[in-house]
This record gives structure tokens, C-alpha cells and sequence, in this order.
């Protein structure tokens, strides 16, 4: 009765939009596109989308292309999506300008966009469900300040400068050193796509370069890593903060080669998309941005239970 009730609710909001009920003849249909399938990170916003789309009686799917550089096979997975008729379409852009021409034809087919992880420069998509990643990353900049005493060289190795993520995450650590910590020089941002053999050359080549260094950055998980697996291979000792988890991290964090990283909340960033893609539907109106929320986390709370939950492996 209660799945009656739904369904019927989304066709009342399907008519609503233009759409004819026999667009759900059977659930409704909210494709996913995500940045990427090789890290952990996705894997768990997968999960999170799951379990809402079991909750709101919806069918969903999840892709990626293999790599976070795949803008145009990205793109190409949006069309496709877009040729099935969807009831809405969740969209974690890879690049913040170039999806925007398919989200206009989705717009003007009268299909809800959600965006989610990384938003789209337009105000196409009703909400975006995503980390604060400016506040985010200004919270890692403090604690590299700290850790370092306040004064030294520091490198950063972003995923990329394309998307909404990569750019928040750049800015929100550069311009809070530039603002509360003066003393500590940026001497290198680099883009390592994400992938971990990249970065870590990355990494090797900045502190070669760079013999003061004494920081590195990692704006995600395959940055993070192969920074660190580029250290280890460097043999210089040095500050390690990442950002997201999975299990490389977490184990290099227990072993004292990274100092700590920002974890985010992929199930709850997961959840929020489904659940706003179903309120669209039913013509609810939704905030611009939901905030999902981000933790610190080091070896001194890496077991706190409310910690845990949002680290994933």
C-alpha cells in the first residue's frame, strides 16, 4: 500500500512536469553518474545511493568512467543516460562547464538534475549535495600550519583543476595559509588526476625540487596516497595530510606516515542525492547546496564511533 501511495505521488508529480504516467509504469528511473569508479570514496556513495533507492521505491543506477580524466567518456555516459528517459539524473561532474549543454536538453525535457560531490557552474541543477570543500580544506591547511610550526615550505597535489572539488580544495588550503598563516610558502600545486602512480611521481619530483619542504597536501584519495607512497619511496620524512579514506590512508595514518586527513560523508552524499532527486519529483522545493558535513581524523580519534562511520575502506 505504502509503494502504491509513493509511486502514485511521483506520478501526480511526473504529470506535474510534463512527463506522462507511463513514464512509471514501473519504478521511476534516477541515473547516477559519478567522477570515477577506482576509488573507495565512490564505491561508498554508491552504497549510501542504494539504500535510499531501496527506502524511496526507486530504481537507480551507478557509473563512472574508470578514471577521474575521463571527461569526455563521462560526458558520453551522461547522453546515453539522458536517451533512456529518466525520471531525474544524479551528475557528479568531472568538469564544471562542460556537462552543461546535456544539463540545458535534460532541463528543457523537464528532468530534475542533482548534483552531487562536484557541482556545474549553472543553476541547472535543483541542489547539489556535496562537502563544504572550501571550509574543508581550510581546516587542513591549519592543521599542516600546526603541525609544521607555523612556518616552512609546503606542496600540494590537487586531483585535478577542472571540477568544482578540485578547484574548492586548491583555494580553500591556499587562501587559508595566505590569511592566517603567513609564514608558510606554497612552493608547487600539481594535478595527478586522482591516479595513484601519478601523484607519486608528483610527489618525488616536488621534494627533489623543493629539499626545505617539509609538507605535502593530498586534495583526495588517490592524491593522498600517492603522495604518501611517493614519500615513503623519497625516504625524506615529512607532513602528510590527505583528504577521504580508504584503507591505504588510514593504515599510513596508524602508521605515522601521513598526519591525519579530511573525511567526508559518500553515504550520506549518496543518500541526499536519491532522496532530493524523489522530492523533486513530488514538485517539493529544494536548498540550493546540502552540506553533508566533514570530519579530521588522526590516529588520536580514528576509532571514534562517529568517526568510523564515515570512513570508508
Amino acid at each position: 500500500m505504502l509503494k502504491r501511495r509513493i509511486i502514485g505521488a511521483l506520478i501526480g508529480a511526473g504529470a506535474l512536469l510534463g512527463l506522462t504516467s507511463t513514464t512509471y509504469a514501473d519504478e521511476p528511473y534516477i541515473p547516477l553518474i559519478s567522477k570515477g569508479f577506482q576509488h573507495q570514496f565512490w564505491q561508498a556513495v554508491k552504497s549510501g545511493a542504494e539504500q535510499a533507492a531501496k527506502e524511496q521505491k526507486v530504481k537507480i543506477t551507478f557509473e563512472g568512467p574508470e578514471t577521474e580524466a575521463m571527461v569526455d567518456k563521462q560526458i558520453d555516459m551522461l547522453s546515453a543516460a539522458l536517451a533512456k528517459k529518466p525520471q531525474a539524473i544524479g551528475i557528479a561532474a568531472l568538469d564544471s562547464k562542460a556537462a552543461i549543454p546535456l544539463l540545458k536538453r535534460a532541463q528543457n525535457q523537464k528532468i530534475p538534475i542533482i548534483a552531487f560531490d562536484s557541482g556545474v557552474d549553472s543553476e541547472i541543477p535543483l541542489t547539489t549535495c556535496a562537502t563544504n570543500n572550501l571550509a574543508a580544506a581550510a581546516l587542513a591547511a591549519d592543521k599542516m600550519a600546526e603541525a609544521i610550526g607555523n612556518s616552512g615550505e609546503v606542496g600540494v597535489i590537487v586531483h585535478d583543476q577542472t571540477s568544482r572539488t578540485g578547484i574548492d580544495r586548491r583555494d580553500g588550503f591556499l587562501n587559508e595559509m595566505k590569511a592566517k598563516h603567513p609564514n608558510v610558502k606554497i612552493v608547487s600545486v600539481q594535478y595527478g588526476g586522482g591516479d595513484h602512480l601519478k601523484s607519486a611521481e608528483i610527489a618525488k619530483a616536488m621534494i627533489q625540487a623543493n629539499p626545505n619542504i617539509k609538507g605535502i597536501f593530498g586534495a583526495n584519495e588517490g592524491s593522498a596516497e600517492g603522495a604518501a607512497i611517493g614519500v615513503k619511496e623519497s625516504g625524506k620524512k615529512l607532513v602528510l595530510i590527505g583528504y577521504d579514506s580508504g584503507k591505504e590512508q588510514k593504515e599510513d595514518i596508524m602508521s605515522g606516515l601521513m598526519a591525519g586527513a579530511i573525511t567526508q560523508n559518500p553515504i550520506g552524499i549518496g543518500k541526499c542525492v536519491v532522496d532530493s532527486a524523489v522530492k523533486a519529483l513530488k514538485g517539493q522545493t529544494l536548498p540550493k547546496t546540502v552540506d553533508t558535513g566533514f570530519y579530521w581524523y588522526d590516529k588520536s580519534n580514528i576509532s571514534d564511533p562517529k568517526i568510523a562511520a564515515v570512513l570508508y575502506d
